[in-house]
């Protein structure tokens, strides 16, 4: 099969690859038939994640038609189509039996390495790293998916693949994102990033009930999506004082629930925090650029909620002293996709939401590298991907 494939540092190419096969009796293989670029998968091809190997598969944002399953999976079967969630969940330790999805017990196979490195193993995640497991990814023809009883999702109707896809991931992590802020009726959220977390956070953080929305990026395009699908006030952190803002539009107060939905790569307007963050890196000091943290926490009003769906991989700088001062709740965590996935789906198929509305780019797969540095350097329009293998 044909699959894009890691070979360092913004080096990605599609490569052949033997076709995966069954090896557990909880497994499926499924014929990939849509497949999107995600913004964590910017933080692999820029080399801020751990433990990546050349030739590893990357991709986690599948869907398919399933081709094969094991004796044990009973759910689905040949024929069906499917969206496969990003984390992979066995659906019986006791993570699982409390929804906590991503944070399985036992669907990480090479566990010894993120206990070194975070004290515990989360689930294991399709094309992440050998840190949640070297897991073979969806950014290709085909794909195997352990425990598919519990990893995925059927689509009976005819709904095309563009309105489902993002189930695997981005639209229940923004929805999480906008659960975990704590969201109350009549709440100013602020969100960083317009990406495609930022852009579900917006419409999620509506549906729990926010009084205002205020989304901040720098990229054209992505806020006016904001401005204009999300209903969004908006602020250009280019041009404006992105705290100062807040507290003028807050009365001085500052939001109630702040969502960094940019994680480790966000950028900083002032040049001097940048180069800082910069050196900070060089010298190994810190892993990741955390910027939009520290400044949520700055801009967070006294006892807000801090959620963060935004990746981080290793070592950050905080003002922790004031998050403890200010007495803020933080909230954070990879998805537990699998709770949300019939909620979302029942969404959409209601009409309450077309996820669609993200897509600006689709591409055959063998256009996979090309667009990877087109969506990191956000040129040409592009917010979200979708590949066609």
């Amino acid at each position: 099969m044909r699959a894009l494939t890691y070979h360092g540092q913004g080096d990605v190419r599609v490569d052949t690859h033997p076709d995966p096969r069954i090896e557990k009796p909880t497994d499926a293989i499924i014929r990939i038939t849509s497949t999107a670029i995600c913004g964590s998968d910017l933080h692999l091809f820029d080399g801020f994640v751990p433990m990546m190997k050349a030739g590893d598969i990357i991709g986690h944002e599948p869907m398919g038609v399933v081709e094969e399953v094991g004796s044990a999976v009973k759910n689905i079967k040949k024929g069906d189509r499917v969206v496969v969630s990003f984390t992979i969940s066995c659906g019986s330790c006791w993570f699982c039996e409390q929804t906590m999805y991503s944070l399985c017990d036992n669907s990480n196979p090479k566990p010894e390495n993120a206990e070194k490195a975070m004290g515990h193993s989360p689930a294991g995640v399709y094309g992440y790293s050998h840190l949640l497991g070297g897991i073979p990814g969806g950014q290709a023809e085909y794909l195997r998916v352990p425990y598919a009883d519990v990893g995925t999702i059927k689509i009976a109707s005819d709904l095309p693949d563009e309105k489902v896809l993002f189930l695997s991931d981005i639209f229940p992590t923004g929805y999480m994102a906008a659960e975990n802020a704590q969201i109350e009726d009549g709440d100013t959220v602020a969100i960083w990033g317009c990406g495609p977390v930022g852009q579900f956070a917006i419409q999620s953080a509506w549906m729990m009930g926010a009084g205002r929305v205020i989304a901040i990026d720098q990229v054209p395009e992505r806020l006016a999506l904001a401005k204009t699908h999300g209903k969004a006030e908006t602020i250009d952190f280019s041009e404006t004082d992105v705290l100062e803002k807040l507290k003028e539009m807050t009365g001085g107060r500052g939001p109630d629930r702040c969502i960094d939905a940019v994680g480790a790569e966000s950028h900083a307007a002032n040049q001097v925090t940048a180069a800082a963050d910069d050196l900070k890196q060089t010298m190994h000091l810190q892993s990741d650029r955390p910027y939009v943290l520290q400044q949520a926490i700055m801009a967070c009003r006294k006892g807000g909620t801090l959620s963060v769906p935004g990746v981080y991989a290793q070592n950050v700088t905080l003002p922790f002293g004031a998050a403890m001062n200010k007495g803020l709740t933080f909230k954070m965590g990879q998805t537990h996709v699998q709770r949300y996935l019939q909620p979302l789906l029942d969404k959409i198929e209601a009409g309450e939401i077309d996820p669609s509305f993200l897509i600006t780019h689709t591409e055959p797969l063998e256009n996979a590298p090309e667009m990877y540095k087109t969506f990191r350097d956000k040129k040409d329009g592009c917010i979200k991907v979708v590949l066609k293998p």
